[in-house]
């Protein structure tokens, strides 16, 4: 019996089942099924195996399934060897800055001190890695000293312009803030235009160390602790507020979870806290405390210690996709993931209150002992952790399909700064250090016009390039001995 006499609905249950190797092959063996597979393959396979990416939803828009999955196994065979093109974003700023990165499907925006740069993400052409571009910039009045510094920055919904963003600076204002894009003829790095209006103002020395927003929900935390949640579709509706009662970091909202949630880092006896959002309200009392931990002792007494980065695990992870699997960086530089939904607790016979929930694995780079302050989730294959450390700007990944296996990768420029904030997206790792932002970039066809040229340099600035390449000389170093693997590459033989 021929494979191609069986019915059309029952050879697309087997393609869901195939690897990118098996949907390659069959696609050349005869017409029929190369137009099966054209047709439901590489688009099934793109549903199992998804790779979020705010920087290649342009482009990936207009790429066919085929053209997807090309470049998702070149990434992930490139992921396998730790090879990537380091490149700076900009000359470094004039001082030392704290800034912060976001991030939406049209551009990614850096703030550091009273100033947001804004790089716009393009569409590829032909072979070409899909392009960042900087469209300008924009500074804040009172630029007097770190008081005008911004603190913390989440992009809101605008109905899909992705140019509104909510601000927080260091002398407790808090700002809404719309910007345009500049002209089409405008010159890279032009000055842009904005509106802001204020929403709100701490007082007694506070302000925002973390603001997060998804649908219509910001979640804002303060230095101090305070942490609120408001509906921006109902601007005359109260907000929830709860206060945490301790010197805090680090937030993250999970609305698409069975239990939405909250999740705050801290400094106190208990760093990592979950609060259960009900009815979009903040509940006052943790459902669960996450420890460091991998003891089950009875008699275990916390001691006094730091998260400072929280993000969703990665979504090809041991303990499949759930929004319940968290990633958090602490001050002993350990990076934990939590399974929510587990039963690993540190008193097996704890009573009633916040569950006391220890790590489902624990990770760290043994020749590096500094604090995490940032971590994110993504990469190759959507099965790495990125963490950034507080000092020689050093970000560390791991594939946790194989955590032995991790690395760690120095910043281009090499100082001795915390990684104050990074994203990792499937091919892409923005981050940003106190001197300049920066990107590893994982894909293919990245070329010189991908990613903003630099202006001539005036002095040193740490910076040296790779002869005969677009990439800049870093410095990398594996955890363990590593072996890497070529399978990809031979699956893209047919591809």
């Amino acid at each position: 019996m021929l494979l191609t006499t069986l019915p059309h609905d029952i050879l697309i249950l087997v393609l869901q089942h195939l690897p990118v190797q098996g949907l390659a092959t069959l696609s050349i063996t005869c017409r029929s099924l190369h137009d099966l597979i054209t047709e439901f393959g590489w688009k099934g396979h793109l549903r199992t195996n998804p790779r979020p990416s705010y920087s290649l939803s342009r482009a990936r828009a207009h790429w066919s399934p085929r053209t997807q999955v090309r470049y998702d196994v070149l990434t992930d065979c490139a992921w396998s060897r730790s090879e990537f093109i380091a490149r700076p974003l900009s000359r470094p700023w004039s001082g030392k800055m704290q800034p912060i990165l976001a991030i939406n499907s049209s551009r990614l925006v850096v703030a550091a001190g009273p100033s947001i740069y804004s790089y716009k993400f393009g569409d590829s052409k032909g072979d070409e890695s899909p392009p960042l571009s900087l469209e300008g910039f924009f500074s804040f009045t009172r630029p007097h000293g770190r008081q005008s510094d911004i603190t913390a920055i989440t992009f809101i919904d605008d109905g899909g312009l992705d140019q509104t963003l909510h601000v927080g600076f260091q002398d407790g204002r808090v700002q809404r803030v719309t910007f345009d894009p500049p002209s089409p003829n405008a010159p890279a790095g032009t000055t842009l235009r904005f509106t802001s209006s204020a929403t709100s103002e701490l007082r007694d020395g506070d302000f925002l160390e973390s603001l997060t927003s998804e649908r219509n929900l910001l979640l804002s935390l303060s230095s101090s602790g305070s942490a609120t949640l408001t509906d921006l579709h109902k601007p005359t509706s109260p907000p929830s507020t709860i206060s945490l009662d301790a010197r805090s970091w680090a937030s993250h909202m999970c609305l698409h979870a069975s239990g939405p949630y909250a999740a705050f880092g801290t400094s106190s006896l208990y760093p990592l806290r979950i609060h259960s959002i009900t009815d979009d309200q903040l509940m006052p009392t943790p459902s669960a405390i996450l420890y460091s931990t991998s003891s089950s002792n009875m008699s275990y007494q916390p001691s006094s210690s730091a998260v400072y980065g929280i993000s969703q695990g990665p979504v090809a992870s041991p303990w499949g996709a759930s929004p319940q699997i968290l990633v958090a960086g602490w001050f002993d530089g350990q990076v934990c993931c939590y399974d929510l939904r587990s039963s690993s607790r540190i008193a097996a016979g704890s009573g009633p209150g916040p569950v006391p929930l220890r790590p489902v694995l624990s990770l760290a780079d043994p020749l590096q002992l500094e604090s995490i302050y940032s971590v994110s989730c993504g990469g190759g294959s959507a099965s790495h952790i990125a963490a950034g450390s507080a000092r020689h700007s050093v970000v560390s990944f791991w594939d946790v399909r194989s955590p032995r296996t991790g690395w760690s990768v120095h910043a281009p420029g090499n100082d001795r700064s915390p990684v104050y904030s990074i994203i990792l997206e499937s091919s892409r790792l923005f981050g940003a250090t106190q001197s300049r932002p920066f990107v590893y970039d994982f894909g293919p066809g990245v070329t010189s016009s991908t990613y903003p040229s630099l202006p001539e340099a005036q002095g040193i600035d740490g910076l040296k390039r790779k002869k005969g390449s677009i990439g800049y000389y870093v410095t990398k170093y594996p955890h363990t001995t590593r072996i890497s693997t070529d399978r990809h590459e031979r699956e893209l033989r047919t591809i």
